[in-house]
């Protein structure tokens, strides 16, 4: 797959971003039916189709290097973005292995790895970077492994420790989540990290979906969709942020929903990790305004009916209840009341 990177595109001041033809073609729609409630919907991380998000383990597209910008400047106003306890190095060398293995197996048009025993060479191009370092010696690099090599992926990366029966959030690169700390949640255990989650816990989800992660195997990773929305293409919506995003909520109309709504979904893989057992929990978030969306007939009509029909409850939590109406009525002269076929695809 040949990645053409629009690498001056900006996800904050003025908001350039935007999804080529082939990227909205591409978006991961989380939507299987014209209706939502929140369940666990983990499946088996396997290739996908050509060109599609889930083709390769790891997905890089035509915003990766905005995206590892928009990562170092977050870096450079607050550092504890990434964070890592130090009983988690091995498993930060856990993670540093499996990013580049993945990117320069499945990009070899744009990444490489060399290993000459514990000497390893990674050559990275569309970033310019070219590494040389031991593996297992952090002094041999510029930060921390983890650190490093989620500087150059796209998505955010928390890495949760096994023990005592339970996953402890213990080590990630957090810069482009949806209002969550990982600085607030570091220590948490898998329930307290998602507590805020309502009817999930009523429901059962997180037992069932803690009992299947302590179970993971390894070289059998597995993946689920979220979603939630977000106004202006704005990566970092974080609660230390907050006073910097949150009063757009406030500024959405029919008229404006259009360019100013976006659709933000994440494509959550989990990895068994191999030396240190932990899991690795990559996050990676997929943006679409509403006017690129109506493009797509079939998801107009889909994600109308989604959002007009949504649970109170769910609203509440995703944030949405400021502009909720307002996007459905914007998305309301898409939806001819047709049938959708099932499936996320394109008609």
């Amino acid at each position: 797959m040949n990645v053409v990177f629009k690498p001056d595109e900006t996800f904050r001041d003025d908001f350039t971003f935007r999804n080529s033809p082939e990227a909205i073609r591409r978006f991961p729609l989380p939507f299987p039916e014209d209706r939502y409630m929140y369940s666990v919907n983990i499946e088996e991380h396997l290739p996908g189709p050509p060109g599609s998000v889930i083709e390769f383990p790891i997905d890089i597209d035509e915003h990766y290097v905005a995206e590892c910008r928009e990562r170092a400047l977050v870096l450079a106003e607050e550092p504890r973005r990434f964070q890592a306890l130090p009983h988690m190095m091995s498993s930060q060398w856990d993670c540093l292995e499996l990013i580049m293995e993945s990117l320069a197996r499945d990009y070899p048009q744009h990444f490489a790895l060399e290993r000459r025993g514990s000497r390893w060479v990674w050559t990275n191009r569309p970033l310019q970077i070219h590494q040389t370092f031991t593996f297992g010696d952090p002094a041999t690099l510029p930060q921390e492994p983890l650190e490093y090599i989620t500087r150059q992926a796209q998505g955010d990366w928390v890495v949760m420790d096994q023990r005592e029966g339970d996953l402890w959030c213990e080590a990630g690169m957090v810069t482009t989540q949806a209002d969550w700390s990982l600085d607030f949640d570091m220590g948490m255990s898998f329930k307290e990290w998602h507590g805020p989650v309502p009817l999930a816990h009523e429901m059962g989800v997180f037992d069932r979906a803690l009992k299947f992660l302590l179970n993971l195997r390894l070289n059998e990773p597995v993946r689920r969709l979220n979603w939630t929305m977000t106004i202006h293409p704005r990566l970092d919506t974080s609660p230390e942020n907050y006073y910097k995003w949150g009063p757009d909520r406030a500024t959405v109309t029919p008229q404006n929903a259009g360019n100013k709504a976006h659709l933000r979904v994440e494509l959550q893989g989990l990895w068994r990790l191999p030396r240190s057992n932990a899991i690795v929990f990559s996050i990676r978030a997929y943006l679409i305004s509403m006017q690129e969306l109506v493009t797509v007939p079939k998801w107009a009509r889909r994600v109308h009916r989604v959002l007009r029909d949504l649970h109170p409850a769910l609203v509440d939590y995703k944030g949405l209840s400021r502009y909720r109406d307002a996007v459905v009525e914007y998305l309301a002269p898409f939806d001819d009341g047709a049938p959708t076929s099932p499936g996320t695809a394109p008609e």
